[in-house]
C-alpha cells in the first residue's frame, strides 16, 4: 500500500546506518518490522511464564526450598 508521510530525516539517515539499508522504503519497513518482532517477541515471554529460561522448577517448593540465595 502507498502511504504519503513525512519523516524525521535524521531518524532516518540514523536507522538506515543501524538497518543497513539503503533506501526510505526499505529503512521504513526494516524498522516496522523490527518493532514488530520485538513486540511478538515480548508478547510471548508474557503469555509463557516459564519463556524467560525459567522452568517449572520455579513454582515447585521442594525445588526452591533447597535454592541457593
Amino acid at each position: 500500500m502507498k502511504t504519503m508521510i513525512d519523516l524525521n530525516d535524521e531518524a532516518l539517515a540514523l536507522a538506515a546506518k543501524e538497518l543497513g539499508t539503503t533506501t526510505k522504503k526499505d529503512t521504513v519497513n526494516a524498522a516496522l518490522e523490527f518493532v514488530a518482532q520485538r513486540r511478538r517477541r515480548i508478547d510471548q515471554v508474557l503469555n509463557d511464564p516459564y519463556g524467560i529460561g525459567l522452568g517449572p522448577d520455579i513454582d515447585d517448593p521442594e525445588v526452591m526450598g533447597g535454592a541457593r540465595r
